[in-house]
């Protein structure tokens, strides 16, 4: 019964630790190199093809936040960080 216990806690752990991961992403998002690099890294590792149009859709929003840093738009640059965050959630 402790070990069902102990799994099953496990499991739920699981499952809420990559919901916490990006929460905890959002709230420290900076138009930033590194920040881009951690949300690039994210996106190649989706690989399922499910994933396909999310992952496209993510990479373009990334492509826009990339041009508006280097036009120094620090808003429109978090809002396509933001809107690539969104797409790489969204369930297919």
């Amino acid at each position: 019964m402790l070990k069902s216990a102990i799994v099953a806690s496990a499991f739920a752990l699981a499952l809420i630790q990559p919901a916490f991961s990006q929460e905890a992403m959002k709230s420290d998002m900076k138009c930033d190199d590194a920040t881009m690099m951690k949300m690039t890294t994210d996106m190649d590792a989706m690989k399922d093809d499910s994933m396909k149009m999310q992952k496209d859709e993510a990479m373009k929003e990334m492509d826009m936040a990339k041009e508006a840093m280097k036009a120094d738009k620090t808003d429109e640059c978090m809002m396509h960080m933001d809107n690539a965050m969104k797409a790489m959630e969204k369930k297919g």
